[in-house]
C-alpha cells in the first residue's frame, strides 16, 4: 500500500508541475488507448465472426458473376469496411492533438514566466523557474502522448487493411 501511495504522491506532483493542460493531455491520452484498445479487441475477437458472416452470406448466392452480384459484394466490402475502419480517424485525430496540446502548456508555461518577470521585474529566478517547467513538462508529455498513438494508429491500421485485403480476396467471383 505504501508504494501505490508513493506512486500516486509521484504522479500528482507531476501533475502539478505540468499544470492544468497536463491534465488535459491524460483525458486525451486515456480517450485515445480506450479507442487503440477497443480496435485490438476487435480485431482480435469480433472481427473473425463479422467475416465469417459476410463470407458466408456472400457463399449462399447461388449467382456471382452478374453486375448485381459485383453491386452486391462490393456492398458487402464497404459495409465490412465501415466496420473495420471504425474510430481510425477518431485516433488519428488524437495523435495529432497531443503535440496541439503540450503546445498550449508551452504557451500558458511561457505565459507565466512573462507574468513573473512583470511583477518581480525578471529578478526572482525561482519563481521564472517553475513557469520554465509549466512550459517544459506540457510539451514532454505532449510528444511521449503522441508517439505512442503514432506507433499504435499505425499498427491498427496496418491490422484493418490488410483484414480488408482478406475480406475482398476471399469474395471470390469464379464459381
Amino acid at each position: 500500500m505504501n508504494g501505490l501511495s508513493s506512486a500516486q504522491e509521484t504522479l500528482l506532483r507531476f501533475m502539478d508541475l505540468g499544470g492544468d493542460v497536463l491534465w488535459l493531455i491524460a483525458i486525451l491520452l486515456f480517450f485515445m488507448w480506450m479507442l487503440i484498445f477497443e480496435r485490438v479487441w476487435y480485431f482480435k475477437f469480433g472481427w473473425k465472426a463479422d467475416v465469417a458472416a459476410v463470407i458466408t452470406k456472400w457463399e449462399s448466392r447461388p449467382e456471382r458473376k452478374s453486375w448485381e452480384a459485383h453491386q452486391i459484394r462490393e456492398m458487402l466490402i464497404s459495409q465490412a469496411r465501415i466496420k473495420i475502419n471504425r474510430y481510425l480517424p477518431v485516433i488519428k485525430t488524437l495523435v495529432a492533438l497531443c503535440p496541439l496540446l503540450g503546445l498550449l502548456g508551452t504557451v500558458t508555461g511561457m505565459i507565466e514566466v512573462f507574468n513573473v518577470m512583470a511583477v518581480t521585474g525578471g529578478g526572482d529566478a525561482k519563481s521564472m523557474a517553475g513557469g520554465v517547467s509549466r512550459a517544459t513538462v506540457p510539451t514532454m508529455a505532449g510528444m511521449v502522448a503522441a508517439l505512442s498513438g503514432v506507433f499504435a494508429n499505425t499498427y491498427v491500421t496496418r491490422v484493418a487493411q490488410h483484414e480488408s485485403e482478406f475480406l475482398q480476396d476471399n469474395l471470390t467471383t469464379d464459381h
